[in-house]
């Protein structure tokens, strides 16, 4: 796949999961459509996570000739996702709040605060 498809692809699932992700932080927990919504959210950011891994950084230094500091996020989301849900899963709602508001914060908000930085491809496409 092209870089652009990527990106395609990737804007497919997140764009999704924040509008998900924004709508659970402010509805009742625990009913059965915040567990729905919230499976469908963790699906959506594990898939956006693993495309964002595909994807070569552009901008700023490259370790491996591949990776940049925004695959810090990729890499959060990918722990996030799976201990938010074993923490759920087990009962430990304190642990899994923290784990989806960081996952929401650092995967979705900062990381898509520094993919609209200068020299991105999603700059260009908005800013020109």
């Amino acid at each position: 796949m092209t870089y652009t498809q990527l990106t395609y692809l990737h804007l497919a699932t997140v764009l999704p999961a924040f509008a998900i992700g924004a709508l659970q932080l402010f509805r009742r927990k625990g009913t059965p459509s915040h567990k729905f919504l919230g499976r469908l959210y963790m699906v959506m950011m594990l898939t956006t996570g693993l495309i964002t891994l595909v994807m070569s950084a552009e901008v700023g230094p490259r370790f491996l000739n591949h990776f940049g500091f925004i695959h810090a996020f990729s890499f959060l989301t990918l722990f996030n996702v799976p201990a938010a849900y074993l923490a759920a899963r087990r009962g430990d709602l304190k642990a899994h709040r923290g784990l989806m508001l960081g996952l929401y914060l650092g995967g979705i908000l900062i990381a898509g605060a520094f993919a609209f930085s200068p020299g991105r491809m999603l700059h260009e496409w908005l800013f020109g």
